[in-house]
């Protein structure tokens, strides 16, 4: 069986990998591919189709600075829309033409002698020069060690690989977990359902969604004088980015906490239960959540509220650390992703034989969240430490894009068989400068656990400063930090 050649590989076509391709073919990069294991583009906005599935930042902000989208129908896209948009995008800038649609990557193993790295993927062997990696970090559902689950009748799936098959009308339906995801599904699925219990761990802070129709005159100041989206979009993105102070400097973070206080004593009047929905760590510590339903819904006749620890599950009911026994028919997980343990980590191999898993094994890093030290070639997006609390994730993907467009071009260009690869005393550097940022923010300091760390408690996840910031930090590729070196030898880097 052959090998396919290609100058560069990129790794998923949601929107890291759709950015990734455009900015690839506007600078002249047209050797690549993109493997996507999925039938469709998407990522994150293709496979989390449960009920009332949106995003949490403005849909301003959360598209790309290359394909404004005037037409957004509300203030915070839905899944459906946010999905359309990308295949719409994927196909108006002939990204297509460039994605294996059913092709997952297996394997990718570095071969020092020819540079490249060695693809097996489900549709046969190929090779890059370069290796872009646009899997998230909320990728990899994660499923909780809870005693008994596997003996549980009934259906049950986590919230991102939701089962439609399934018919909730008239069932008992426990959802287990309170973030993000689940604040979105119980207010869609409590009509619905006959009883729907809610089981929480720790309860979130919340603040107020505000979300509204667009006006039909917006979307048409918005699509007849671009200009003004722009403005509208750089405004916005300022909003969001002053946010950042409220993770690093408590006396802003309490003026959150008593607006996000202020929301749930407006919607919840029953005092016991307000105390059960007060969280006890600091605003900021764990993903703070956008909601204006989700409080009404959980005070319905139907819903039960439940936060008791779950001892174990029987093969029909949900027990408690009380000695309650819930019966049950549907298990939804909505519990989250190991975002400090990626899968595809795993099936990486750099230099020296070893996988970039056992290379995270103490927690995971990226100079500029974006390159490994002994991954040769090796370029993130959306990588560790890459995540926002505050901000739209497409702003830093967009970033993490332009530095390794950036790195390319210094390499030599396409088909010039250059390999980078980060200096340990450079990431070393990063890195301090990175944990000392993180010591002083909430995330750390604000007296919770959260999918922010990793098992060692290392934030390996959340950038501590601005958008702007991160920007700024990778808007030029520096060749004093890499080891760049040709078949002949060290080569001169511009």
């Amino acid at each position: 069986m052959t090998t396919e050649r290609v100058d560069i590989a990129v790794i998923g076509a949601g929107f890291a990998g759709i950015g990734a391709a455009w900015q690839l073919i506007a600078h002249g990069y047209d050797d690549f591919a993109v493997l996507e294991r999925g039938d469709e583009v998407g990522g994150t906005w293709r496979d989390n189709t449960y009920p009332g599935a949106a995003c949490d930042i403005r849909s301003d902000l959360y598209s790309f600075s290359f394909a404004p989208n005037p037409g957004w129908s509300t203030a915070y896209g839905q899944q459906p829309e946010i999905l359309a948009y990308l295949v719409r995008v994927s196909r108006q800038h002939g990204i297509r033409d460039h994605i294996r649609f059913g092709t997952e990557l297996q394997s990718a193993t570095w071969d020092g002698d020819a540079g490249r790295w060695l693809l097996e993927t489900s549709r046969g062997a190929m090779s890059a020069r370069v290796l872009i990696s646009g899997h998230g970090l909320l990728v990899d559902p994660h499923r909780p060690a809870i005693d008994g689950l596997d003996s549980f009748g009934g259906p049950v799936f986590h919230s991102s690989q939701w089962d439609h098959s399934v018919d909730l009308a008239g069932k008992r339906v426990a959802v287990i977990g309170t973030g993000a995801s689940a604040i979105q599904i119980v207010p869609a699925i409590q009509p619905e359902v006959g009883r729907l219990l809610v089981f929480q761990r720790t309860p979130p802070w919340i603040v107020s969604r505000r979300d509204h129709r667009t006006s039909s005159l917006r979307r048409r100041l918005f699509a007849g004088v671009p200009a003004v989206q722009r403005a509208v979009r750089s405004l916005i993105f300022a909003e969001y980015d002053a946010r950042w102070l409220g993770f690093v400097h408590p006396r802003v973070g309490a003026v959150v906490e008593r607006l996000s206080t202020r929301h749930r004593d407006a919607q919840v009047r029953d005092p016991g239960l307000r105390a059960r929905l007060t969280p006890d760590y600091r605003i900021g510590c764990k993903r703070v959540l956008v909601s204006d339903d989700y409080y009404p819904a959980i005070q319905r006749e139907n819903v039960d509220y439940i936060d008791d620890p779950i001892e174990r599950i029987e093969p029909h009911a949900v027990v408690t650390a009380d000695g309650r026994r819930h019966p049950v028919d549907v298990l939804v997980l909505a519990t989250g992703f190991d975002a400090t343990r990626p899968r595809i980590a795993d099936r990486i191999v750099g230099a020296h034989g070893e996988t970039l898993a056992h290379a995270w094994r103490d927690g995971m890093f990226a100079l500029h969240a974006a390159t490994v030290p002994a991954f040769p070639n090796l370029f993130f997006l959306h990588g560790p430490n890459a995540a926002l609390s505050h901000n739209s994730v497409v702003v830093m993907i967009e970033a993490q894009v332009r530095y390794a467009i950036d790195a390319l071009d210094r390499m030599g260009g396409a088909g010039v068989d250059a390999v980078a690869e980060p200096t340990q005393d450079a990431m070393a550097r990063y890195e301090s400068g990175l944990q000392r940022a993180l010591a002083k923010g909430v995330w750390t300091r604000g007296g919770c656990t959260s999918f922010y760390l990793d098992a060692n408690g290392r934030n390996t996840v959340i950038w501590p400063r601005s958008a702007i910031a991160f920007r700024r930090s990778v808007r030029r590729f520096d060749p004093g930090e890499y080891t760049i070196t040709r078949a002949a030898g060290p080569a001169r880097v511009p």
